[in-house]
Formats: structure tokens, sequence, C-alpha cells
């Protein structure tokens, strides 16, 4: 009992380390978001001349000032900037703001966008990013459990048959992966879509959507297919061989040729001495995949004009809409740190191997 409590205790000590150390790398990296999102404040300075012209031109066509002296009128209208930017925060020095943001960002008190909107006509970032965030999830967070699915076995296989003609021609169609998804995607557009003319271009549904709930469906998941297959070809060939290589790399331990000599089933060595060793690795490869998949992906989205988070980072990167891109970033961080905190729990239930503080 005694050591179980003690056990416990270092465990907890060393998740509350490694928990502390996460919040600190995810408060470092919202930070340096909000620099290089707002150019050191050059945007806000872009923001207050945007609102400068907006508010002198609004005051100077208003019927209402028709006659008023050009001086009265430029004195109503710095008076409503001088308002509207102490409303906004805009009067504090950048660095004043930049915590102010950051604070924000932590709490997840997003804020409202600048120049994007949803279809709904909000121009809340939440609603923003929770508009996007389930296309996004559809396409990537299904492709990446299908590729991890499609590694972990045809590599678990391989590793069975190590030096086949079949392991060979994994190995040699490995070199595929040094080419992303959307390379081999533009490709898949090409042939399918403009030569044979069988698969949609792009987009998320066919236009005008069907109303029909299933044929919707058929049409989503019709658009579907490039984009995936696409990641198959671009992903699952570097997959395989790196899960190939680890299931190799464990049945050559000496403990496994042990387990063998003592006349343990194959398939009890399979499963208890190379499989549950292999578990930490494969376990931190597919949460992180899973993750960053809710991230989206910029270029391939763009070019199967995906309507997920990635296009909209690129739409917030192209007009500098800072409020997107560091809740969209302040989001994953998040997710990303409660990941690394939660999987380093899981190893020392997975692989007795691992105990804090040995």
């Amino acid at each position: 009992m005694h050591l179980k409590r003690s056990s416990v205790i270092k465990v907890g000590r060393y998740v509350g380390v490694r928990a502390v150390t996460v919040a600190v790398a995810i408060v470092i990296s919202v930070y340096l978001t909000i620099i290089i999102a707002n150019a050191g404040g050059y945007v806000d300075e872009i923001i207050i001349s945007e609102l400068r012209f907006n508010i002198y031109e609004s005051v100077r066509a208003n019927p209402m000032y028709k006659g008023y002296p050009p001086e009265e009128i430029r004195r109503i209208a710095e008076e409503r900037i001088e308002l509207e930017i102490k409303k906004m925060g805009l009067d504090q020095h950048f660095m004043i703001r930049s915590f102010n943001y950051l604070y924000d960002a932590l709490t997840l008190n997003l804020g409202r966008a600048m120049k994007i909107f949803s279809s709904s006509g909000s121009n809340r970032v939440w609603d923003i990013i929770g508009e996007r965030l389930p296309t996004t999830v559809l396409l990537f967070t299904t492709a990446n459990i299908l590729i991890f699915l499609c590694e972990l076995f045809i590599g678990l296989t391989l590793s069975r048959r190590y030096g086949s003609k079949l392991d060979k021609l994994a190995v040699s169609l490995a070199p595929l992966s040094s080419m992303p998804g959307w390379f081999y995607g533009i490709f898949m557009i090409i042939i399918f879509a403009s030569w044979l003319g069988i698969l949609p271009y792009g987009g998320l549904v066919d236009a005008p959507p069907p109303e029909e709930p299933l044929l919707y469906a058929l049409s989503v998941l019709e658009h579907m297919i490039l984009p995936l297959l696409s990641w198959a070809v671009a992903y699952i060939p570097i997959g395989v061989y790196r899960m190939r290589t680890f299931f190799l790399m464990f049945s050559m331990e000496d403990y496994v040729d042990y387990a063998k000599a003592r006349g343990v089933p194959p398939k009890v060595v399979e499963r208890r001495y190379i499989l549950r060793p292999v578990l930490p690795p494969v376990i931190t490869d597919f949460v992180l995949v899973l993750i960053s998949s809710w991230m989206g992906a910029i270029v391939t989205e763009r070019v199967f004009n995906w309507p997920g988070v990635g296009t909209l980072m690129a739409e917030a990167i192209a007009i500098n809409d800072a409020p997107v891109i560091i809740g969209a970033v302040a989001i994953f961080a998040y997710l990303l740190g409660i990941s690394v905190v939660v999987l380093d729990m899981i190893y020392a239930i997975v692989d007795p191997r691992i105990r804090v503080g040995e």
C-alpha cells in the first residue's frame, strides 16, 4: 500500500511539473502569436487609420451636418474618433494592449473579428470558428483516423513478413510521402475531375445543395473522396514504414527472444511483449495527429475549396484579421497542451517500464 501511495505521489508530482511547463509554453506561444498577428502594433495602427477615415466620411456625408463649416465637421469627427479609440482601448501603448489581448486569449474571451463574418452575419470569433470547425473535423479527422488504422495494421502485417516482396514494395513506396497531400491533390483534380469528370473539383457539397438529407450526405461524401485519396497517397507510405520499423525494433529486444525461448505462444509474445511496449509512441502519434487535424490544412483546403478552419486561417492572414488568428491559435494551444499532459498520465498505465523518478 505504501508503495502504491508513493507511486501516486510521484506521478502526481511529475504530472504537476509537466502541467506547469505546458502552461508556460502555451502562454509564450499565444503571446508570440499576438505579437506576430498584430505585426508589433502595426495592425492596430491600420485599424486606427481606417477608423478615422470611416468616421470622418460618415460625419461629412451626414445630412444633419450639411452646411457646417469644414472646421466644425473636422471637430465633430475628431471627437467621435477619440471616443471610439478609447472605447476600443487603442489609446494605450501596444505593449499594454498586448497583455490585455493575452489575458483575453488565455481566458478564451476571443472577442469579435474585424472583417470576417459567419454565414449568419455574426462577427464573434467563437461563432466564426465554430461554424468552420465541423467541416474541418469531418474531413481531416476522418482522413487521419483512416490513415492511422491503415498504417497500424499494414505496418504490423509487414513486420511479420520482414524481407518479403510485400515488405520490399512498402519500403520502396515510402518516398511518395516526400510530397504533401495538396501536391497529389492537384493531380487528383486534373485526372478525376478534369479529364475523367467522375468526381467534383472541390467544395463541401454540390451547388445547389440537395434538399434531401440522404442525398446531401452522399454529396458531401463524394466531395471528400479526392482530399482523402490525396492524403492517403501522401501520408500512408511513410506511416506504414514508420510503424513497421517500430514493430521490428521491439520484436528484436532481448526480452522477446527470452519469451520465445521459454515457449510462450507467438500470439502472446506479439500482444504482451511487442504491442504493449510500442503503445506509447503509437498513442502519441495518434493523439497529436488527431488534435492537429482540428486546425485543418491551409493549402489542402484552398486547393479543394474546402470551407474549414484552414481556409479561415488563410483568409484571416490575408486581411490581417488578428482576433481570428489569435483565437484559433489559442484554442489549438489549449487542445495540444491538455493532450500532452494526458499522454504523460497514459504512459504510466500502458507501459510498465515507465516509472516516474527512475
